[in-house]
Formats: C-alpha cells, sequence, structure tokens
C-alpha cells in the first residue's frame, strides 16, 4: 500500500471515528430530552400554545335610594391612525373626507386635519393621536369615517380601549360618591371598596394561526364574580334641589365655600349632601367634602346646646329671666354683645335663643356653671358632641370641647365663650346629628349614607340605623327645646323665612372666623384673632316643625360682609327653599288639611308644566328650561321614552319642538 492510500485511509478513518461520535451524541441527547428533560421541553411546549386568560370582573354600580346611576363603570376609547400603513392610492383619495369627517366632529377646521394627517405621512408617523376618552357611540361613529373603516392594516385604525368610572349625574355629589384610584379611597367608593371590588375569573385558551387564539371548553374554568352595587341613601331630586339652592346663595353673596346637608330624622338617612367651593374664575364645584371634613367655631348653633345642659339641670326654666342689661358686658376684659344695639333688656331663656343673645345665654350659664364648669363640660360631652361620628367616609373632621382638665388651654373666659359657640369646634354633620336628635324625640342617630347591598339584582346585606345616644335629654327638655326653636321661625331671628302653609323650627347662626397665628413674607408673625371681615353663617333646624321628618343644615363661609353675612341672611334662605322643594313634592297630609301651599320659588314651575300639557298632543313640545324631573313627567305622558344626563333644568332636546309626535320614540334631555 502506498503511502498516499495509507493517508486517505487514516483521513477517512478519523471522519468515520468523529462522525460515530457526533451520532453516539445525538443519541445521548435524545435520550436525555426522551428521559430526563421531557417534562420541561413539554411544559414549554404547552405554554406557547395553550394560556390561561384572565377574566375580568365588573365593578359594582353606587345607586341612589330610587335606583339612579351615581357612579359605573364604563369603556372609553382612545384613538390613533398608523398613517404608515394606508396606501397612497387610498390615502390620496380619502384624506380630504377624513378631515371633514373629523372637522365635524371634534371642531376643526378640514384644512387643519388635512394639514395634520399630511404632516405625518411625511414623517412616518405610525401612532398619530386622533381623539381621547371616547364612549362607545362616538367610537363607532369614527370607526365608520373614511380610510378608519378599513381596519387596522388597510385603514390604520388604533384603537385604546380602557375602564374608567364615570358620575351619570355629573359634578353633583362628586366628593360623597367618591372614587377609588390613584387619588386615594375618597366618599363611598372608598369606604366600601372591599364590596363593589368583585373576584376575576379564567379560561383555557389554544393558539391557532396568526397568532390568534380560542378557548379550549365550552366554558370559563372559573367565572368572574361582579362586584356588589352600593345602593345608597341619597335621593337624587332631593340632592338636585339642594345643590342649586346652595349654588344659587353662594353666587348670591360671593362667598368662599359652603354647603348642606339634609337627613331623614328617625334613620339617619342622608337624603342630600351637597359641598361647593369656589375657583380661582369664582365658579363653584364640589373641591371637598366640608360638611364631613370641616370642623369649625358654629357660634350661635350652639346655643341650643348649652339651653339644653342648664335645662336638663334644672338651674333653670324656659321661663326663667335673664338680664341682658343694654346689650354689652366684659369678662376679663373681653367683650361679649349683641347684634341688637342696646341689648333686649330682661327676657327668657327660651328668648334669649329666639333673638340669639349673645349676653343672655352667657350670663345664665355663667351664673349657675362658673363654680363648676366641670359639669357643664361633662353634660355637654353626655350629648355626644364631643366625639366623633364614626362614619364609614373617611376624612371626618375631629371635634373639638374645651375641658378644665386641659389646664394649657381652659383659661378664664373659656367656660362663657364656649356657651355662646366660641372656643368649641364641630362639623356640619356633627351639628345636624345634635339637631336631628331634638327632632328625634331625643334619638341620637348615626348618618347614614348606604341602605343596601344588591348583587345579581338581590338584596344580599341591609344596614340597618345606628343609635348614637338612646336619649340626650328627658322628653320634656326636647320638646321644650322643639317649642323654642319653632319660635325662632316664627317670631325670631329667622322671622325672613316663615311662611304660615308649613312650619319649620331651627336655630341661626353667626360667627366670627379666628385667623390663626401664621408668618408673613418678612417672617413677621400675623393673626391670632378674630376677624371682622370673615364669617361663618349657618342655619340648623328640621320640618314640619310638630312632626319633623327631615333635618337640614346650611353653612356658609366667607360671603361677601357689604352684601351679607348673618345666619339668618346667608344660610337660613337655602334652608327654606329646599324645605318648600321637597314639601311640594311631597306635601304632608297632617300639614295640608286639604289646601294647597301657594310657595313662590315653586309657582313658576307648576306654570311652565301645565303650559307645555296644555300645549298640542301632536308635536314635541319645548322643554327646555323646565326642571329635568317635570320634563320627564310631560314627555312620558306623551307616550315617548325619555333618556337623560346630567341634574337641574333642561339644557337641551334632541328631539326639536314642532316636530312631529310618534309615540314609543326615545327623545335625550342635556340637562344643566
Amino acid at each position: 500500500m502506498s503511502a498516499n492510500q495509507k493517508d486517505i485511509l487514516n483521513r477517512l478513518s478519523i471522519v468515520v471515528v468523529l462522525m460515530t461520535l457526533f451520532l453516539v451524541a445525538i443519541f445521548v441527547k435524545i435520550a436525555r430530552i426522551q428521559y430526563l428533560e421531557g417534562e420541561k421541553y413539554q411544559n414549554l411546549s404547552y405554554h406557547s400554545t395553550i394560556r390561561k386568560d384572565t377574566i375580568f370582573y365588573n365593578r359594582g354600580n353606587v345607586v341612589s335610594q330610587k335606583g339612579n346611576l351615581l357612579a359605573t363603570s364604563m369603556s372609553k376609547y382612545d384613538i390613533r391612525m398608523d398613517v404608515v400603513t394606508v396606501s397612497d392610492e387610498v390615502f390620496e383619495k380619502n384624506v380630504h373626507a377624513l378631515s371633514e369627517a373629523l372637522s365635524e366632529m371634534f371642531g376643526k377646521s378640514v384644512y387643519e386635519y388635512k394639514s395634520y394627517l399630511r404632516k405625518a405621512r411625511r414623517s412616518k408617523n405610525r401612532y398619530l393621536f386622533i381623539a381621547r376618552n371616547l364612549g362607545y357611540m362616538d367610537y363607532l361613529k369614527v370607526k365608520s369615517f373614511p380610510i378608519f373603516k378599513l381596519g387596522v392594516y388597510k385603514g390604520g385604525f388604533i384603537t385604546e380601549q380602557r375602564t374608567v368610572r364615570a358620575h351619570p349625574i355629573g359634578k353633583i355629589a362628586e366628593r360623597t360618591i367618591g372614587y377609588d384610584d390613584y387619588r386615594g379611597l375618597v366618599g363611598i367608593e372608598g369606604a366600601y371598596s372591599e364590596y363593589l371590588e368583585g373576584s376575576l375569573g379564567w379560561r383555557m385558551k389554544q393558539k391557532i394561526a396568526k397568532n390568534q387564539w380560542k378557548p379550549i371548553n365550552d366554558n370559563n374554568e372559573v367565572e368572574p364574580k361582579d362586584g356588589s352595587d352600593i345602593i345608597t341613601t341619597i335621593d337624587v331630586n332631593v340632592q338636585d334641589i339642594a345643590h342649586h339652592a346652595l349654588l344659587e346663595q353662594l353666587e348670591t353673596f360671593e362667598a368662599d365655600h359652603g354647603c348642606v346637608a339634609v337627613m331623614e330624622t328617625k334613620t339617619g338617612a342622608i337624603k342630600a349632601i351637597a359641598n361647593l367651593g369656589r375657583t380661582s374664575k369664582n365658579t363653584y364645584f364640589e373641591k371637598r367634602n366640608y360638611a364631613v371634613w370641616e370642623s369649625h367655631e358654629p357660634g350661635s348653633t350652639f346655643k341650643v346646646a348649652s339651653l339644653l345642659v342648664a335645662l336638663e339641670d334644672k338651674v333653670i326654666d324656659t321661663g326663667t329671666v335673664v338680664d341682658t342689661e343694654k346689650g354689652k358686658i366684659y369678662i376679663h376684659k373681653k367683650k361679649v354683645e349683641d347684634s341688637h344695639r342696646g341689648g333686649y333688656g330682661k327676657i327668657s331663656a327660651a328668648r334669649t335663643i329666639e333673638v340669639s343673645s349673645n349676653v343672655g345665654i352667657v350670663k345664665l350659664i355663667r351664673e349657675h356653671y362658673k363654680q363648676d364648669p366641670q359639669k357643664f363640660v361633662d353634660a355637654v360631652e353626655e350629648i355626644g358632641l364631643g366625639s366623633k361620628l364614626g362614619l364609614e367616609i373617611k376624612g371626618e373632621g375631629e371635634p373639638y370641647i374645651p375641658n378644665p382638665k386641659d389646664k394649657k388651654r381652659w383659661n378664664g373666659i373659656s367656660l362663657e365663650w364656649m356657651a355662646w359657640g366660641y372656643g368649641v369646634s364641630l362639623t356640619p354633620l356633627q351639628i345636624l346629628t345634635f339637631y336631628n336628635a331634638i327632632a328625634n324625640d331625643g334619638v341620637m342617630v348615626k348618618p347614614q349614607f348606604v341602605s343596601a347591598l344588591r348583587n345579581e339584582g338581590k338584596v344580599d346585606k341591609v344596614f340597618e340605623k345606628t343609635i348614637l345616644n338612646k336619649r340626650i335629654a328627658s322628653v320634656e327638655t326636647v320638646k321644650k327645646l322643639r317649642a323654642v326653636l319653632e319660635n325662632v321661625v316664627k317670631n325670631g331671628t329667622a322671622t325672613n323665612i316663615y311662611t304660615p302653609h308649613f312650619s319649620m323650627a331651627g336655630k341661626t347662626g353667626t360667627a366670627k372666623k379666628y385667623i390663626p397665628v401664621t408668618k408673613n413674607a418678612d417672617g413677621e408673625f400675623e393673626g391670632g384673632y378674630y376677624s371682622n371681615k370673615q364669617y361663618v353663617a349657618s342655619f340648623a333646624g328640621f320640618f314640619p316643625a310638630d312632626n319633623p321628618v327631615y333635618s337640614c343644615i346650611v353653612v356658609v363661609h366667607n360671603p361677601n360682609k357689604k352684601k351679607g353675612y348673618y345666619g339668618a341672611t346667608v344660610a337660613a334662605p337655602v334652608f327654606k327653599k329646599i324645605a318648600e322643594k321637597m314639601y311640594a313634592s311631597a306635601p304632608i297630609k297632617k300639614e295640608v288639611q286639604n289646601v294647597l301651599p301657594m310657595l313662590e320659588t315653586v309657582d313658576e314651575d307648576f306654570e311652565n308644566y301645565y303650559e307645555v300639557i296644555n300645549e298640542s298632543y301632536v308635536t314635541i313640545p319645548n322643554v327646555k328650561g323646565m326642571a329635568g324631573m317635570d320634563a320627564v313627567s310631560v314627555l312620558e305622558n306623551l307616550g315617548l321614552k325619555v333618556q337623560f344626563s346630567g341634574a337641574g333644568k333642561v339644557k337641551s332636546q334632541s328631539i326639536k319642538k314642532g316636530r312631529k309626535l310618534i309615540k314609543g320614540a326615545t327623545i335625550v334631555l342635556q340637562l344643566s
């Protein structure tokens, strides 16, 4: 064998050995995969073709007492466009038509949209912004526009869907309805979030062609469970009345902010709660829940608590005479003065409340409790005025009642100042709860915002009323207080709201605002005094006076002093307007006695209502400017189906006046 042949055989042997080793390695690897790593790769294959898809639950709704939606989840759509994916022919042929459609819907000119689209095409923008926060119907409309209707790949139509929380009645009661998001847990939404949340479901899907996935089984492996609906105590009609009555007064008196709360006497159910603060543009919106949060010196509305303690201790009676002198006294060089120049002379203890004599109530409390102020303070706290109400809604303000045990804060005038509502601090709801107890025969009930939970159409939990104090005072004392508060309206400081058609009771309050000590820009301390320019005007009471059904408080901060700042002038008229409207919509038989009361604030609404329903039944009437509840009544009586959004008066109607009336047709109303 030649050397050349031998070399070839050697090389061939090496190749054979290498190939053999390679084959052995392959078989070893196959065996390893098959027997040692088989499960790993099977799982890898499984998970690349099989996946568990999450099925999201629907968050529960928040509804009013009568079922009106207050908060619900709904889809919102953001629209963008991949301009590059559209062919030249399609783009040039339809860009003008698309610009016209966008212009008609969103307001910019056709020229602006055409330039916008062409510029995006030149820069090869594949994510061009078109619109944000569209509702479902608007999304469908945009989807049908020229170019967009060709879809994702030919029309460049990009949709981003998300679920948002919406308030169908708009900004009314927004802070009380609340939210549960990046801003925190606020209002009813925040307090009852655990009930509104549901549980996730899931189902298995298998990958098929073109990266599409289809369910493996007919049914979900785990069904999602929707959250419970929260049934609140809010009455949308009462809420609308309270909101607009407060708003009108704040605008009239150019006030900084204010609140209203209406409570059902027996149960503590909050029927309405409005909170409005002024913006830099002098408009008003729900900035904070002042009724729940803002603790402030109440002023004269606290005098009723002072009188209650003295009556219950039997150190005085309503007929006890006190000399108000000339309407001005000094205690430790601090002045106590009545608003009435010259004072009221010698008057009864009851009359001190009716005319709101500061001197009178201070002298009565000073005379009987100066030697033992702790007795007076303990009695006030036994009523419940020194404790939080324990509201489920977060942010309740801390009440403050001065106490002789607190040597650092108690001084020589603390008792006297406390008697007429200074040096103490309470929230509007805490004050209202006290007045509601007087209306409720002495039983103090906790303010209640939620009445029940509903799941799949069935009520599965009911929230009963909570009694905070079984009796704040004897029946005798409570009856005397109710008579005094009724006289405040009949012949006291609130005679401006008196009407012979139905009875009201309550107490006015006017308090100077304390300006705390602060550092100014120059580093100097300023403040530490009661302002002669800033006031808190309030009115707390109930109606009807002899058989109370509702209690109500109105508080207005910093009204324009030139226009008025007394509780009787600023706050009491709001109370009256709410009581009148509620009385007119649900009159109490004992009060009516077969006589329909002529209430000025509702006369105009009635006239508009009858004018419309007396129009021809053949054509659509004009309901613009009418109260929403009246407009709905008119249109439904004509055989129309009515949908509406917002609250207040009708701003626009979808079917114009004079059009032929077709029974069963749907008309959409936009309320202010």
